[in-house]
């Protein structure tokens, strides 16, 4: 009995230690290989194509250099985790890159040699409220090529990759494409007036949208009444394009026919317009944006008068600390996105305020893609009275039934506008009596038509990459932290480098704005609108009824009787229109509850899936692999 005892107290620990080893062995070989589980429905913690297609392409030794502060007191908890999800991340590159990628860790205490490597590399150190310096960032080599991520934010944890993979596209291609802007906005910045400065206003900063293009592009202004478009630029980018001139549109028109790329982004309603604006509180009446004559050419028409409105898309704030509701004000999800692009393939969220449309059917030659549209349940109408508030928009709205496009890509064989070469200028008579013998000169001769298949991009808001409708700007440690709102800067570097060439970097940066709309909710919401207008027609057409009617036995009284006195057949009719009133109010009040009721119950359905569901078919899982192993032992 004993004997036994000490057998069976040996096997358990002969077992004991067995399955120790294991474990250990099977833990080593998994951290050997850097296996990890990515369960975000986006993959946001594994490399995506485009970064693999980014590192397929390195032919020689890339350096990165990862600065990181170590240590309890000199590293922030939340800043050490995610250090440590960086190193992750880094990791992951070196697996990818077939021996093309090293990675050097530095930790740069004070006047170290590391920390004197991380200031000649461009890695700054932030102030701590301890007065310790914290480093956490990068540096990126490749032969003659250096960039560097000064501070990695973890406010910016989703454009890490991207940040990244840009970095070492940057030293893989030190040769950046240009990309001309041409814009009367001031995108490019302000310098502000020395009268203005005494009064304490701070000049105006370029807009974020022309920084980000900055770092990967060279980018150069190009004024409004140009007659030339460079050769050098590859990307023309045409933001607001207001008043511009047959001048301006022809040199437009050469450069595409000679195959540059043309993107414009034009307005019907330009809120950052402000030129021409006596009281910025009113409504903007700067007008609207377009190139018609470029256009007309395309086959493409853009009312310059009205924008379009959204039941499915709008726009919901506070104002006042009140809810209000901006249908023109357009919050664009997947259902209003092409998602069978490339360019737009990964943005699932826009917001787009004030747009246009384009309609007509492509000239002969070209083809049509439509890149953004809205739902059926959308309308035009008039800018002036888009800007006066909802209830201008909903009290008449008729949804339309048809989608409109608000974004679309021309591609194919471009046809000059000017067939009949470059358009004359307009001069005074004397100018035009010194010159008679200067235009007898050989006329500059023009193309008519494209050298080969072209592409040009149209998108009718141009508001949408201004800074307060795209990123939030935040300052930690003393440095500008640009995080986006949504998907707008995303939308216009993926077309302009998709037209440049690469468009490896779109898959990237698009992931960083991803975002899962209550689509649903949305949806229910514009049903009880239209409940509410519905009710609101009737009740106002109730109380026309009842002043048609008091007016008719106001008019009837004898000219003896008291005119301010209500008779008791206009009591009776006022008596009928208040229960009328009440009547709606109260049905009003009953959509409105019963809609609140609907979406707490599908909020309580979800959070119910999310904390029973796992449990559930875990215990699911159990009982039906008890079963069958019942079921194969009875079989036996």
């Amino acid at each position: 009995m004993k004997k036994k005892q000490i057998e069976t107290l040996l096997y358990s620990v002969v077992g004991v230690a067995a399955m120790f080893f294991v474990i250990v062995a099977v833990n080593f070989i998994f951290g050997a290989f850097k296996t990890r589980a990515d369960l975000t429905q986006e993959k946001l913690y594994t490399l995506s194509d485009g970064t693999k297609a980014i590192l397929k392409k390195l032919d020689g030794p890339v350096e990165i250099r990862f600065y990181c502060t170590q240590g309890e007191k000199e590293m922030p908890t939340h800043f050490k985790a995610y250090a440590q999800r960086v190193e992750d991340l880094l990791s992951e590159y070196r697996q990818h890159a077939n021996g093309n990628i090293e990675i050097k860790r530095f930790n740069p205490q004070p006047d170290s040699d590391a920390e004197d490597s991380a200031q000649l590399d461009g890695v700054e150190g932030q102030l701590l409220p301890n007065g310790e310096h914290l480093y956490l960032g990068i540096a990126v080599s490749y032969l003659d090529g250096k960039a560097a991520l000064p501070f990695l934010s973890p406010e910016r944890e989703k454009l890490l990759e991207y940040d990244i993979s840009r970095a070492i596209t940057r030293v893989m291609t030190p040769e950046k494409p240009v990309v001309g802007v041409m814009t009367p906005l001031p995108m490019f910045g302000q310098p502000m007036n020395p009268m203005m400065m005494r009064m304490g206003q701070q000049p105006q900063e370029p807009w974020v949208v022309i920084g980000e293009l900055q770092r990967d592009f060279t980018v150069k202004q190009i004024q409004m009444d140009v007659d030339k478009i460079d050769d050098e630029v590859k990307v023309l980018v045409v933001v607001h394009p207001k008043n511009i001139g047959d001048k301006a549109q022809y040199a437009i028109d050469q450069f595409v026919m000679r195959g540059g790329k043309l993107i414009a982004f034009l307005d019907a309603v330009a809120i950052m317009d402000q030129s021409g604006q006596q009281n910025p509180m009113m409504p903007n009446m700067s007008g609207g944006s377009s190139m018609e004559k470029l256009l007309k050419a395309w086959g493409i028409n853009f009312d310059t008068t009205k924008v379009v409105a959204d039941l499915n898309f709008t726009t919901r704030f506070m104002r006042n600390n009140r809810p209000e509701a901006a249908p023109a004000v357009l919050s664009l999800n997947p259902e209003g996105i092409n998602k069978d692009d490339v360019v737009t393939s990964q943005i699932d969220n826009l917001l787009v305020p004030f747009a246009g449309v384009f309609t007509g059917t492509p000239a002969e030659g070209l083809k049509q893609t439509v890149l953004l549209k809205t739902t059926g349940d959308s309308q035009l109408v008039e800018g002036f009275m888009a800007q006066m508030g909802a209830d201008a928009i909903t009290k008449d709205f008729k949804p339309s039934g048809t989608t409109n496009a608000i974004a679309i890509r021309l591609a194919g064989k471009f046809k000059t506008a000017f067939p009949d070469g470059k358009p004359a200028e307009k001069k005074d008579d004397d100018d035009d009596k010194k010159d008679e013998k200067k235009e007898e000169t050989k006329p500059e001769e023009s193309l008519k038509e494209s050298k080969g298949d072209n592409v040009v991009v149209l998108v009718g808001d141009a508001d949408m990459l201004y800074d307060q409708f795209c990123v939030q700007i935040q300052n930690i440690f003393g440095q500008k932290i640009v995080i986006p709102r949504n998907g707008n800067l995303n939308l216009a570097q993926n077309v302009v480098e998709q037209m440049t060439g690469d468009s490896n970097l779109i898959g990237v940066r698009s992931r960083a704005t991803l975002n899962r709309p209550f689509t649903v909710v949305q949806q229910m919401q514009a049903k009880a609108e239209e409940s509410y207008r519905t009710k609101i027609k009737e009740l106002e057409a109730g109380l026309q009824e009842t002043q048609s009617k008091l007016n008719e036995l106001q008019a009837k009284k004898e000219k003896g009787q008291q005119r301010f006195i209500l008779s008791p057949e206009q009591q009776a009719e006022l008596e009928k229109f208040r229960k009328k009133e009440a009547e709606a109010k109260r049905e009003l009040k009953e959509v409105r509850k019963n809609l609140r009721k609907d979406i707490d119950a599908l909020e309580n359905t979800l959070k119910w899936a999310n904390i029973a569901g796992m449990p559930f078919l875990v215990a699911a899982f159990g009982v039906v692999l008890a079963m069958y192993k019942n079921k194969r032992a009875r079989a036996k």
